[in-house]
């Protein structure tokens, strides 16, 4: 059975996400939406929408790690009501990323929003960039060879 409660939600992901970070994205799965408007819009490429679609991107993303785990999360906010949350977070994290060797720790905001589905929580959505400090103006503009975005790979931790 799934998760019950908001909060019983976002432990499960947290840990779901430590599985991520080692390759598996099988337990982040279980935990999201297989419905036609489930989304994800993460840093690797544009926004997706559609379970099958939705899946594919998390395999790919869940591909590109390897040896991580979860250094640690930060709750900026958070909203719930019956039908839908959402929360805001800080995810500090480690792993071996693409083809780097070393495990470099990176740091995500990320956004996702819940509802209940059948009595369980399930995520609808979720967003994360590498995005953790105020970037000037005109950082929407450089190096976005399509008119925004974000690296292709997480950057390393400064």
């Amino acid at each position: 059975m799934g998760p019950v409660t908001f909060d019983d939600a976002v432990e499960q992901y947290r840990r779901a996400l430590g599985e991520f970070m080692k390759g598996n994205p099988e337990p982040v799965k279980q935990l999201y939406s297989h419905r036609d408007d489930a989304s994800l819009a993460n840093p690797y490429g544009p926004p997706v929408r559609g379970w099958e679609q939705v899946a594919q991107v998390m395999e790919h993303a869940a591909s590109l790690r390897r040896d991580g785990e979860i250094v640690g999360f930060e709750t900026v906010a958070q909203y719930v009501t019956p039908d839908l949350a959402y929360i805001v977070q800080i995810e500090r994290l480690k792993a071996k990323i693409g083809s780097r060797q070393d495990i470099t720790p990176y740091t995500l905001r990320a956004t996702m929003i819940l509802r209940p589905e059948d009595g369980i929580w399930k995520v609808v959505h979720r967003h994360a960039d590498p995005i953790t400090t105020a970037q000037p103006a005109e950082s929407v503009l450089s190096g976005a060879p399509h008119g925004g975005g974000a690296p292709s790979e997480p950057p390393p931790a400064r």
